[in-house]
């Protein structure tokens, strides 16, 4: 515990720092990273499970979907879309002739899944993250935006720790994660609620109008509700291929997929409740 509580301490130090320092640019690249390196581990957790996915040029196209939105504002291509297209071509004539017969249904099921469910789901914080012509909403409050989302992703994970530990009794999924309980799910999304409230009144000087501790309060806790369905998605990969952590890049924590995991689907709602007045 000792461990992770540092690793996570220093992890918020780290994005505090890059968003400080380098603003917008940095918190971009921050998330391709991200991407990247999570998408690495989902290429792994398949590959241990006999999926043979394509490692290194899925992670390149992977990166490029993420970072699509930012690219096409700033030199007008790619779009999402025909990037993951291309995908599609590529790695569909690759498996002609690269994978055994046996593996090439699932070569490319895994490959384009990792790019549907890890970048094109972590490219809705750069898009989150990229001005807009005319934009309503600063520079600034795009960058707390991001932030508010996810701190209240990751908050959930400690409310639900936490909670789970002293009240939990009825498990939530034994077959998937026996340690998580609907005491801990309950505990997790009140923790989101409040730490979402406080950021929003924290930032009231950059944060769109409409975006009141009120109305943060309501809007964190679906997120919530879903990252604790995106962390249970990882648990699921991960006992499909026989693993109890992604990868042990973070002491006490596993690995960049075990931090972003309950990321992957709160970015893309995160992304449309914002659009809500």
């Amino acid at each position: 515990m000792a461990k992770r509580i540092l690793s996570t301490v220093l992890l918020w130090f780290f994005i505090f720092g890059v968003m400080w320092f380098f603003r917008t640019t940095g918190a971009v690249v921050l998330v391709a990273l991200i991407s990247v390196l999570t998408l690495r581990e989902f290429y792994q957790l398949l590959g241990s499970a006999g999926h043979a996915p394509f490692h290194r040029l899925g992670m390149f196209f992977g990166a490029l979907i993420t970072l699509s939105p930012w690219l096409y504002q700033q030199i007008g291509i790619p779009k999402s879309s025909d990037a993951l297209v291309l995908a599609v071509i590529v790695f569909s004539i690759r498996i002609l002739s690269e994978r055994e017969p046996a593996k090439r249904v699932e070569a490319l099921g895994a490959t384009l899944f990792g790019l549907v469910y890890v970048a094109l789901m972590l490219q809705y914080f750069v898009r989150i993250l990229t001005p807009l012509p005319d934009d309503l909403v600063s520079a600034n409050g795009r960058l707390l935006l991001c932030l508010w989302l996810i701190a209240v992703a990751k908050f959930c994970d400690v409310g639900a720790l936490l909670t789970g530990l002293a009240f939990g009794k009825h498990k939530m999924a034994p077959q998937i994660s026996p340690k998580k309980t609907w005491e801990g799910a309950v505990g997790g999304v009140l923790v989101a609620m409040g730490v979402g409230a406080l950021v929003a009144w924290l930032g009231r000087d950059v944060l769109p109008p409409h975006m009141t501790p009120l109305v943060a309060a309501f809007k964190a806790a679906p997120i919530a509700l879903v990252a604790i369905v995106s962390d249970l998605i990882e648990s699921i990969l991960k006992r499909h291929a026989a693993l109890k952590d992604s990868g042990g890049a973070i002491p006490g924590i596993g690995g960049i997929f075990d931090l972003s995991d309950s990321l992957l689907l709160s970015a893309p709602l995160g992304y449309f409740l914002f659009a809500l007045p």
